[in-house]
């Protein structure tokens, strides 16, 4: 299951979610102002980036630049306390699921998102394809297995 982290005012967020509605991904949002991030949130981001929290904190927030903190001398639990105590700090929107994340919106990688068995029949920017009935009968596959 895909779990995209927003918030409202963020109009990448806004372009994810459709994205994952339009390519009919099943998704979790969490809105990092309405339902607190935790620290299990926190260690699956970490569980999926190259840099650790270089990656997924946006050093560019209010917060980091007028606070007199050195991100680099906390301690892991402090920085995740940190990260929980002020969520408006990551970057958005962060989309991840059990073995990849995705850092803000970009229309070629968030396409790593579709299952596999649909990447190969990508369809084209017409909208004109058969890509929507694959889907469909992806779907109806998937659901009767699930009801077996």
């Amino acid at each position: 299951m895909v779990t995209i982290y927003t918030t409202n005012s963020c109009s990448s967020c806004k372009k994810a979610i459709k994205w994952l509605k339009d390519h009919n991904i099943k998704y979790v949002e969490k809105n990092l102002f309405t339902e607190p991030i935790t620290k299990t949130d926190i260690k699956i981001m970490l569980e999926n980036t190259e840099n650790g929290f270089d990656d997924i904190i946006s050093t560019r927030s209010k917060i980091i630049q007028t606070s007199n903190i050195d991100l680099d001398e906390m301690t892991y639990n402090e920085l995740t306390d940190f990260i929980i105590e002020n969520p408006s700090i990551l970057r958005r929107p962060i989309i991840v699921d059990d073995r990849k994340m995705q850092i803000g919106y970009n229309d070629e990688e968030i396409r790593a998102f579709i299952p596999r068995e649909l990447r190969a029949i990508l369809p084209c920017d017409c909208g004109e394809c058969e890509y929507k009935r694959l889907v469909a009968e992806y779907l109806n596959r998937t659901k009767e297995k699930a009801e077996e």
